[in-house]
């Protein structure tokens, strides 16, 4: 990581990054999604019983939002009837840092917030 990267600045780039970023992964499912995916190739159940609390209707709509920002791929399978699968995107690989920090903060912000 350069220096640069270390320490974040408060600049009109940071702010945008930051913003797109967070639209792309807004919400509360769609990094539990893209870890339901972490282990292969899913179809639309399996995702749905993984991801506990989601909506079918929430489901769809979440992956085809990774879909449009190339993080899932949707393949249909040529069965009959038609197979529906998904799987990570190499571009998800990127996440794989964010997502460990999110983890390691989610998990001390438990700590602090559950001492009070």
């Amino acid at each position: 990581m350069a220096d640069n990267e270390k320490h974040l600045q408060c600049d009109p780039a940071t702010l945008r990054a930051i913003r797109d970023a967070m639209e792309t992964l807004s919400g509360g499912w769609k990094l539990q999604i893209l870890l339901s995916l972490k282990n292969g190739a899913k179809r639309f159940g399996q995702i749905s019983r993984e991801v506990e609390g989601i909506s079918d209707k929430m489901l769809s709509k979440e992956l085809k939002s990774l879909e449009i920002n190339l993080l899932v791929r949707r393949t249909v399978r040529d069965s009959f009837p038609p197979a529906v699968e998904y799987t990570l995107a190499p571009h998800a690989d990127s996440l794989q840092e964010v997502m460990l920090a999110l983890s390691k903060w989610g998990r001390l912000h438990r700590e602090e917030i559950t001492r009070y």
